[in-house]
């Protein structure tokens, strides 16, 4: 575990470990809850498909394209949990592939209007 304060930065940072060299990382989609073991019931979304959910969420620069770097304000779900969970989805993909997911950024899906 990892104790913080309200409202403190959290700053973090992912890291593929692989012998190839030609890969890079993307950070997709981070959702937090109060349940180590489910990430359906009650969450909070903190990014999807790239772009920001919550306003304090920031992609930051990485030195180094294995690594993907990402914070935001400490929270918690209505002081009921104790405790608040991540789960991150990361994508991997060939540097330098431009047609990539890791190279499209934020991806907002717009639903259609289904009139009749």
């Amino acid at each position: 575990p990892y104790y913080v304060d309200m409202d403190q930065n959290l700053f973090l940072q992912a890291s593929l470990h692989s012998s190839d060299q030609n890969l890079t990382v993307f950070v997709d989609t981070c959702v937090a809850s109060p349940n180590s073991s489910d990430f359906r019931t009650l969450v909070y979304e903190l990014s999807k498909s790239g772009c920001a959910s919550d306003s304090t969420y920031v992609l930051f620069p990485s030195p180094r394209s294995d690594v993907a770097r990402f914070g935001f304000n400490s929270f918690s779900f209505v002081n009921r949990f104790p405790s608040v969970f991540l789960r991150c989805e990361l994508v991997v993909c060939r540097y330098h592939d431009f047609s990539s997911r890791c190279y499209q950024g934020c991806v907002s899906r717009f639903k259609r209007n289904a009139d009749s």
